[in-house]
């Protein structure tokens, strides 16, 4: 908890798809999960290839995501990445480096899961969100 502001993190939390039907308490508890981290200019925050087992929030600095050799995506206060990881330790699909120093909030795996196990309303809340999105998603198409 010590390390951020964790009502700015809930705010972050409650941008992302998939959260945006969690309750605001429901947000607090994920909020108090996450601890904050930071990666110097150049670092490696996560690899494509690799395994994925945490879910991050920037909360200042700038990272760019990488595929293979080209820059997809540029990141900045407030953007997150990983998401799929909290659900699954797929390998990651890209390489996101810090452009600058960084300081992310991270929620891990297992906390995660921790939090739906005890609180079985914010599973409901996910797959409410997640399915809005597949909604919104597929009528883009």
């Amino acid at each position: 908890m010590a390390g951020y502001d964790r009502s700015l993190y809930q705010t972050y939390l409650s941008q992302v798809p998939m959260f945006r039907s969690c309750s605001e308490a429901q947000l607090d508890r994920l909020a108090e999960l996450g601890s904050a981290i930071s990666a110097a200019t150049g670092e490696s925050i996560v690899r494509e290839g690799e395994a994925g087992d945490a879910f991050y929030v920037l909360t200042s600095g700038n990272a760019t995501v990488e595929r293979g050799t080209h820059r997809v995506a540029q990141l900045g206060v407030g953007d997150y990445f990983g998401e799929l990881a909290l659900f699954d330790d797929a390998p990651r699909n890209a390489t996101v480096r810090a452009e600058s120093p960084v300081s992310m909030v991270a929620l891990e795996r297992n906390a995660f899961a921790k939090a739906l196990d005890e609180t079985p309303a914010i599973r409901d809340a996910l797959l409410h969100g997640m399915a809005r999105r597949l909604h919104e998603l597929d009528a883009r198409v």
